[in-house]
């Protein structure tokens, strides 16, 4: 497991800071929302991001995700391409699917090598949407979609996400919406063949194990008394976000549709049959 970069909050009595919930609606969102994130009135809620206080200047995000509808065929750039169109960071992103209905899917890649030439054409004609991976998502799978992945998150999902924290996405297809598309950009910096990641996988809801160990944040599963085993002791810009009730840091406590900031992680605690994250940058 990497070692975290030591950071220490300003204000050192404070073990934790709450992250302040930012409701972003969408047309393919859901009025369905557990009454865990708030109560919105029959909004179309597709989006619950968790922003942290130091702003773009923080490393990751957490957002959990509402669908109804299939969104965008989409990619994200690296590092360096970020960099070299002015963007802080790139986009590494990875997916805990909470809830999966029945014909549901997940794009994730291309099925076969191609061109840029003929995906170029394939955005522009709709065929792009046949050459996509797509999977039949299940409750607890992960999955990690590394930047120049071309992805896409269909309807009847409800996923927790993490990412490295930019707003940047180069939409290659929507089906017929009426946003702006991105092919000039996105197709420089999208993988043109099959993406196979070795952390996928299914999570066991009962089992703390690491998600992710780099290379730019780390992911902890965390399930229930046993979690105490796997929780870092070094201090570092940590990241825990419940998946049930039954959280508490330093004893007090952390509700599911909540997320908090702490530079310890050593005093998570979680009941039996509770679940969380934890991330932090590496």
């Amino acid at each position: 497991m990497h070692v975290p970069p030591i950071r220490r909050f300003a204000n050192k009595g404070a073990p934790i800071r709450r992250l302040t919930r930012l409701v972003v609606e969408k047309p393919w969102g859901r009025d369905d929302i557990p009454a865990d994130f708030g109560r919105f009135d029959g909004r179309r809620v597709g989006e619950i991001w968790f922003t942290h206080p130091d702003g773009d200047a923080a490393p990751i995000l957490v957002k959990f995700l509402f669908t109804s509808e299939r969104l965008s065929i989409q990619v994200h750039p690296d590092n360096a391409a970020a960099r070299a169109a002015g963007l802080v960071r790139g986009k590494d992103e990875c997916w805990l699917v909470l809830g999966a209905d029945e014909g549901a899917a997940l794009g994730v890649g291309l099925t076969a090598p191609t061109s840029k030439a003929a995906l170029r054409q394939a955005a522009l004609d709709g065929s792009i949407a046949e050459m996509i991976d797509w999977r039949v998502p299940q409750t607890d799978d992960f999955i990690y979609n590394p930047a120049g992945t071309i992805h896409a998150i269909g309807g009847g999902l409800v996923i927790v996400e993490v990412q490295q924290n930019i707003d940047c996405t180069y939409r290659l297809y929507d089906y017929g919406r009426p946003r702006e598309l991105h092919l000039d950009e996105g197709l420089a910096v999208a993988a043109t063949k099959p993406v196979a990641d070795p952390r996928d996988g299914r999570v066991d809801p009962a089992r703390s194990r690491l998600l992710v160990d780099g290379p730019h944040f780390g992911l902890l599963h965390l399930a229930g008394a046993d979690a105490a085993a796997l929780l870092p002791h070094h201090h570092a810009d940590y990241i825990f976000t419940p998946l049930s009730p039954g959280c508490a840091i330093a004893g007090e406590p952390i509700g599911l549709g909540e997320c908090v900031a702490t530079d310890r992680a050593d005093a998570i605690a979680l009941e039996p049959g509770a679940r969380a994250l934890l991330s932090w940058p590496t």
